[in-house]
């Protein structure tokens, strides 16, 4: 029995379901990866196939509307399929949603799932204005015929579900499970002290760790860190993260300035996120709209009290003033004011730390969340199968 998933970057393939993939071939099944640029990604390619897993190139843009580029993605993606005929495939992003799960149905692959990690910059202010571009609405027709061809749908929160049935792009014949974000290894990210300072207390620290989109909150979280520095200039703002191709991401320019301004202590992008965990004792993540966010969960694990938005993907991570503090969106004064009261009460670290790590352990195990997925997709031990 062949198991196969379909991505747009191959860095996340292991990061954000590597645990998914290590359980599945251990039940027994060849595990097939469809990615494109493996070039680009030798490191993890060559991980990948370590693993025992069979990776295959596919030409695709993550980002882009060349109609021409994407359909030689769904043909190739075709071609592939009739090649492999994978018994199970699992999509998730925008373009293997859409080509994967078109591709597999002509492919005749028989259980086609999709995973909604996050809806995107296609979706912005839709559920608010209740309007749509042109193009927003091709896109989302586009979605419409992908899950129409799909067995069951996973989504990361019952936001994204419920629009997605309010725009009609479900329908209701189409069988659809929430399931916990994309979990955490809670042994991988262990809970360890905060930052002190020379007396032995703890040092109001922030760290927020994205792709540096104007939609994951970055603009707003340093105007925030602007007024707290100015009350309280021992407390210190770390920003993890990385200009993407995204047409909402800010520019070269203004990363510099914040960086030469002092601001921030800018990490870069990290292949290991825990060092910045560590060097922090807040996180902050004031993004418009969320999947689950994994970032939260990572910090969440690490025992950090959490300061997010009330929006989809996020108000679940944080029970109000039980391991953090929720914020509307686009708000910069409501934010500063929930970091001030870390810098303040500075006992409430610890103790919303330890309801953070103790939420992770209790609902966001990546183990919980994966036994839930494959239950939902009818994986069974094919070692003990009769």
């Amino acid at each position: 029995m062949k198991f196969l998933i379909c991505a747009n970057y191959l860095p996340h393939v292991l990061n954000f379901r590597g645990k998914l993939l290590e359980t599945i071939a251990k039940l027994g099944y060849e595990v097939h990866v469809i990615a494109p640029d493996l070039e680009s990604h030798a490191k993890e390619h060559n991980t990948l196939l370590a693993l025992g897993y069979i990776v295959h190139a596919v030409p695709m843009q993550r980002t882009g509307t060349n109609p021409i580029a994407d359909i030689k993605t769904l043909v190739a993606i075709y071609r592939l399929l009739r090649d492999i005929q994978p018994d199970y495939m699992l999509s998730y992003t925008i373009k293997p949603i859409i080509y994967g799960t078109l591709a597999a149905w002509l492919a005749k692959v028989p259980k086609r799932f999709v995973l909604l990690s996050g809806l995107g910059y296609t979706f912005q202010e839709v559920e608010e204005t209740g309007k749509r571009s042109g193009f927003q609405k091709l896109v989302h027709g586009l979605y419409q015929q992908a899950l129409s061809k799909s067995a069951k749908v996973f989504f990361q929160n019952p936001d994204d579900l419920n629009l997605f049935k309010k725009l009609q792009i479900l329908k209701p014949s189409i069988p659809a499970v929430v399931v916990n974000g994309s979990g955490v290894d809670v042994a991988d990210f262990s809970v360890l002290p905060f930052p002190k300072n020379e007396t032995g207390n703890i040092i109001p620290s922030f760290l927020l760790i994205a792709r540096l989109l104007k939609d994951k909150g970055i603009v707003e979280y340093i105007e925030a860190a602007k007024i707290i520095k100015e009350q309280y200039p021992s407390a210190q703002f770390h920003l993890v993260g990385w200009i993407d191709e995204n047409p909402a991401a800010i520019d070269q320019a203004q990363l510099d300035e914040w960086i030469a301004s002092g601001i921030i202590n800018y990490w870069g992008k990290l292949d290991d996120v825990r060092p910045a965990i560590a060097a922090s004792s807040v996180y902050v993540l004031p993004s418009y709209r969320e999947g689950t966010s994994r970032s939260v969960l990572e910090a969440m694990a690490m025992g950090r009290p959490i300061i997010t938005t009330d929006a989809p993907g996020c108000r679940e991570t944080v029970t109000e003033g039980l391991n953090g503090y929720l914020v509307p969106i686009k708000t910069v004064n409501e934010l500063s004011s929930a970091m001030e009261k870390f810098v303040v009460n500075p006992e409430l670290i610890t103790t919303m730390g330890q309801e953070s790590r103790k939420l992770t352990e209790d609902i966001y195990d990546v183990h919980k969340v994966n036994a839930s997925m494959m239950e939902e997709m009818g994986l069974v031990d094919l070692n003990h199968s009769s």
